[in-house]
């Protein structure tokens, strides 16, 4: 007899893509290409001061839970301090948002998006790296922020100037 079950994915703690994104690392434990795009995995480590701008994305759920550290979250509905053992659920719809450690050691978060896709963005704007590297930021020059800005449009985001949650 013939199993026709698709079988179970085991990623190991060493295994996965690693990628330095804006000056945190990332990890997609498991991408949406092994997912058919239903979701998409990422742990990350955010050293203080760290975190993405505004950014909004209508058409997926994105979600955190704190492993350690501390996150400040910023929506257009308010601010939120998560810390250790936290979860924060940024739903579908387009809500502006941004997070940024304010804590004073390296956030470890798993992020989940559904669907996936947000993994594929961040393949295109970060650098190959073993998990745990941290890269320097790229300067934000005007033609970085041009590419970073079509590169997000392309993914289904929207990006929004760094102190409009303020």
């Amino acid at each position: 007899m013939e199993n026709s079950k698709k079988p179970a994915t085991l990623v190991g703690p060493q295994e996965g893509h690693g990628l330095a994104v804006v000056g945190d690392s990332y990890r997609i434990v498991i991408s949406g290409k092994q997912t058919e795009g239903a979701y998409a995995l990422i742990e990350m480590l955010v050293p203080p001061g760290g975190g993405p701008g505004p950014h909004a994305h209508a058409g997926f759920n994105e979600s955190f839970y704190i492993i350690d550290g501390q996150i400040e979250v910023k929506t257009e509905n308010g601010k939120y301090t998560a810390g250790k053992g936290s979860f924060v659920n940024i739903p579908t719809g387009g809500l502006v948002h941004c997070f940024k450690n304010t804590g004073d050691i390296t956030a470890h978060m798993l992020c989940t998006v559904v669907p996936a896709g947000l993994d594929e963005f961040f393949e295109e704007i970060g650098v190959p790296a073993p998990y745990g590297t941290f890269l320097p930021p790229p300067p934000m020059d005007e033609e970085t922020l041009v590419k970073l800005k079509a590169l997000a449009e392309k993914h289904g985001q929207k990006l929004f100037p760094p102190h409009y949650l303020d």
